[in-house]
């Protein structure tokens, strides 16, 4: 966890590059790997070690006031934009590392320090600036690092660490190494290049010939203007030839030091380790060495650690949960079945057992595109096949054969085959259990047996089951809670199909690895459902499950099957207007500032607003560039500057076509023309769904330009789109729950209920409401319910702090019912780790008894939202698993998507009427008869030919 302090000469900054440093654990030391299950934890172990080193087990003197891991994120930097064959020699990563680095990370977080990465930059360059800010402010600063890239950041105050032979780097060793002094490596590594990270440098000049030449002529600009002048002929023509690629190597080679940080300096302030979860961590590592090492240091007994202000756990997973470890698998048991009259003794020891675990094996993770391989069955531990359909021979591919391909293997043919799974998967008496079944379930869907389309039912879904009893605690992967629960790793799809290029898709696994992998999933599904599912009733949220989440998958599975046509050519069209506007916008951003320069750099950006034009208002960043965000822009903007304005605009412009009009193109399915989101179930702490490739729940509506992008979103030929929503849904909520006399008044009576906030607030009559007082009181509406601060009231509305905490202080004395709901929700928190849903669903929020000021307040801005947002998204649940039965007699009409508070439908134009009388109850009753609110829910609902016209 972070905490803040100010840097001054009397802190000890200390940078570890994380990156670079579990490489090194990894080559130094021995393979090491966890008993229980073969994970490779070698250099975890050496990282480990390291950050108690640094953390805990040091003297008074070297100790760190300051610290933090940086990491390399995920991605390209901006020098691979700069030489895209930057880094391109790199080897892939040893199979036995990969696994590995989440888990440093882990080890950084529960060592209670930052784990820094920021994408678009490298390890180094965050270290840089980080380095830098602690220099100039007088600071110590030791990075943890041998690397010769980061010798160019060594000064007086900044030395280096090799963490292997604890030797410090200071000036006189970077001079020792490369001849020169810190300032000047990068002159001397753009010359000689680095074929590590595909550096080009200067052909055939290495370091020792660099360091002369830039002693005799020079920095590397004044050297290559003198180049001619150098009298060894092969030397001369050397740097003469490659002057820009020199100076290309020294953008590559130098280190940003002015990155806009995310997490200042002054935040990495050290704070003790929360004991709980450093211990956890150490004891999943099985490192009892360093465990016993760590307890010493810390004085602390088997449950006594560093938090003395908390006697109590944090939210953590209910204790019922304890599961039995080291549970056995026996995969020499599974199966491949290859013949029908071994799968009809399957299906019959399924029929009997009334109980399968249910699992598809396809070529895609696209379930709407997906092609069936195989179907994996399991009915008691350690009975479980595998029936491959698909498969097509190793060195195949669905998508067409290889002349060095092995032959398909002996498979039923797949029609035959779902022909005797059919009774099975239909039969009321046996009960289906799948790991997010949704997936199953929308592939299923596209395939018949015996003439009928694939709905397997009744099923259960353990990814659900966990998802219900510990909403918010963890991740419900198969994989994952295998290991928690049961002790057992299972196998890994990378472990079979290979990563990268080489990676095979499922069709062309041998199958006796595939049938091992497969079954496995199957065996280890059935006994997640027999240990969680009879958890439901015990822990209370049996109702919750049942109402809310476990009718859910086969409705959004049939939801992303049907997809949403999207225009093509609307799309294309919207992308050239935003193409032309942004055009548009660039020259007059050039007229105004009477130059030409980068609309999209902020650097230039701050430098044409303040430096040439001498704006006032202008604010730098601790790096020393000027602030150049949506915040101070509008600010200038509303002054009546037109630049900033101009350049608002032009960011609109292309943010749109960058990440709506150009990408969906690509997301179109070419078989339907539609797109088809993806749902996940089980990703949120409230119970809201969230959408993926594309994600159409960020589609922006709040500006005129960002609701064209939904005019693309149309109906087929002869249909309409209905899209349905939720009005205020979370303030009818809160106004519920807190017991809100005015509120429930206003809802009831169909009055404004901005206005009528802003009139109690401000002892304006509705009468002589204006746009921008109702527009105040709506952000103080939506603020309260996320626990909005008078600093966030005040950017959101453009006034003081001062006047904004005035406007809650006044808004609670209005709205008393709503100070007491808060204390209680965090009461609630406190006391039991989640906050209850009028509904029943348990929301955990952890960090609400955590010992730091910041993560507690950020738990418990959570306990006050999770009740509102938790409640709505489980209405919106009720409601969705409601309307296929609701409107199965309006011929047509299909429910589409799901977005924040709305349904979005597609039907037959002529029966859109009939549609909408039919949606609007049912969503305006999904609460019932669960509870009755003492709020009406209204939904607003109309038809049209694309989704904007919608509304």
């Amino acid at each position: 966890m972070t905490a803040t302090a100010p840097i001054d000469k009397n802190s000890h900054v200390v940078l570890v590059d994380g990156s670079a440093y579990i490489f090194r654990a990894f080559h130094a030391l021995p393979p090491l790997t966890r008993k229980t299950d073969g994970l490779p934890i070698g250099a975890v172990a050496g990282f480990s070690n390291m950050l108690f080193k640094l953390m805990v087990n040091q003297s008074d003197e070297d100790r760190p006031t300051h610290f933090a891991v940086i990491f390399d994120a995920s991605g390209n930097t901006f020098r691979n934009e700069i030489y895209d064959l930057y880094k391109a020699n790199r080897s892939a990563l040893p199979e036995d590392l990969i696994p590995q680095f989440p888990l440093t990370r882990e080890a950084t977080l529960a060592f209670g320090a930052p784990s820094i990465e920021m994408t678009g930059y490298e390890a180094d360059d965050l270290i840089a600036t980080y380095a830098r800010i602690a220099d100039e402010a007088g600071a110590r600063c030791t990075i943890i690092s041998s690397d010769k890239d980061l010798m160019q950041l060594v000064t007086e105050n900044v030395i280096m660490r090799d963490p292997m032979k604890n030797k410090d780097i200071g000036i006189k060793e970077v001079i020792e190494k490369f001849g020169v002094e810190p300032a000047r490596v990068i002159d001397v590594q753009a010359l000689a290049g680095d074929s590590v990270d595909n550096i080009p440098g200067v052909p055939g000049i290495g370091v020792k010939t660099a360091v002369l030449l830039l002693n005799e002529y020079g920095p590397l600009e004044e050297l290559l203007e003198r180049s001619g002048e150098i009298p060894q002929k092969g030397r001369r023509e050397k740097m003469l030839a490659n002057k820009d690629m020199a100076l290309l190597s020294k953008q590559l080679v130098t280190l940003k030091t002015d990155i806009d940080l995310e997490v200042p300096l002054e935040d990495l302030a050290v704070t003790d380790p929360d004991v709980d979860v450093l211990f956890d961590f150490l004891e999943r590592m099985t490192f009892r060495t360093l465990t016993a090492r760590v307890r010493a240091a810390l004085g602390a007994g088997e449950t006594d650690g560093l938090r003395k202000d908390d006697t109590a756990p944090d939210a953590g997973a209910p204790a019922e949960l304890d599961a039995p470890k080291n549970v056995k698998f026996d995969a020499e048991k599974y199966v491949c079945v290859q013949d029908a009259a071994t799968l009809r003794e399957w299906v019959d020891k399924a029929m009997k057992a009334g109980v399968v675990a249910v699992d598809l094996e396809t070529n895609s993770l696209d379930s709407a595109a997906a092609k069936m391989v195989g179907v994996c069955l399991s009915h008691a531990d350690n009975e479980a096949c595998y029936i491959p359909l698909g498969h097509v021979g190793v060195g195949n591919s669905a998508e067409g054969g290889d002349m060095f391909g092995a032959a398909a293997p002996k498979q039923i043919p797949m029609q035959e085959a779902l022909d005797i799974l059919e009774p099975l998967l239909h039969s009321p008496s046996v009960l289906k259990v799948g790991q997010n079944f949704k997936y199953d379930l929308g592939v299923f869907q596209r395939y018949e047996g015996n003439g009928k389309a694939l709905h397997p039912a009744p099923y259960d879904d353990t990814m659900l089951i966990s998802y219900c009893l510990e909403t918010g605690l963890r991740g419900h992967g198969m994989d994952a809670m295998s290991e928690l629960y049961f002790g057992h790793k299972a196998i890994s799809f990378k472990e079979i199909a290979g990563t990268g290029k080489s990676q095979k898709t499922f069709d062309q696994i041998e199958l006796d690895v595939a049938t091992k992998y497969a079954a496995e999933d199957a065996d280890v599904t059935l006994r997640l459902w027999k240990f969680l599912k009879p958890k439901l009733a015990a822990a209370g949220v049996a109702t919750a499950y049942e109402t809310m989440d476990r009718p859910l998958p086969a409705v959004t599975a049939q939801m992303e099957n049907n997809g949403i046509k999207v225009d093509r050519t609307e799309l294309n069209r919207l992308s050239g207007l935003f193409a032309q506007k942004m055009a548009q916008l660039e020259d007059e951003a050039y007229e105004i500032a009477g130059t030409k320069f980068n609309v999209g750099s902020p650097k230039q950006i701050g430098e044409i607003l303040f430096d040439n034009m001498g704006l006032e208002g202008g604010k730098k960043t601790k790096t020393g560039a000027w602030q150049t965000g949506v915040d101070v822009l509008e600010k200038l903007a509303d002054e009546g500057q037109a630049l900033p304005r101009v350049i608002l605009d032009w960011r609109q412009y292309s943010k749109l076509k960058s990440t709506y009009t150009d990408a969906l193109v690509s997301q179109i399915n070419p078989d339907t023309g539609r797109v088809h989101t993806s749902y996940s179930l089980a990703a949120t702490t409230t119970g809201r769904l969230s959408s993926s490739d594309p994600n159409l729940q960020n589609i922006p509506i709040r500006t005129e330009m960002g609701r064209k992008i939904r005019d693309a979103f149309v109906a087929e030929t002869g249909h309409v789109l209905v899209a349905a929503d939720y009005s205020q849904i979370e303030l009818r909520i809160l106004a519920h729950v807190a017991d809100l006399s005015t509120m429930k008044q206003a809802f009831a009576d169909g009055v404004d209920i901005h206005a009528l906030t802003a009139s109690e607030m401000f002892g304006v009559p509705l009468s002589e409401m204006t746009p921008e007082i109702r527009r105040n009181a709506k952000a103080i509406n939506f603020g309260i319910i996320y626990g909005i601060s008078a600093f966030g009231l005040a950017k959101n509305i453009g006034i003081s702090r001062g006047e904004a905490s005035d406007y809650i202080k006044t808004y609670f004395e209005k709205f008393p019912g709503i100070k007491a709901y808060m204390e209680e929700a965090k009461a609630e928190a406190r006391e039991y780790g989640y906050i209850t849903t009028i509904l029943g669903r348990k929301c955990h929020i952890k960090g609400i008894r955590d010992s730091n000021q910041m993560s507690r307040a950020f738990a418990e801005r959570q306990a006050i939202n999770a009740p509102i947002q938790g409640a709505a998204a489980d209405i919106m649940r009720r409601a969705m698993i409601r309307m296929p039965e609701a409107i199965e007699d309006v011929e047509g009409a299909r429910l589409l998507l799901q977005v924040h508070d709305e349904l979005v439908f597609e039907v037959p134009e002529a029966k859109a009427n009939a549609l909408i009388d039919i949606i609007v109850p049912t969503m305006e009753s999904a609460h019932k008869p669960a509870i009755e609110m003492s709020v009406p829910l209204l939904v607003e609902a109309k038809a049209a030919k694309n989704w904007n016209d919608a509304h």
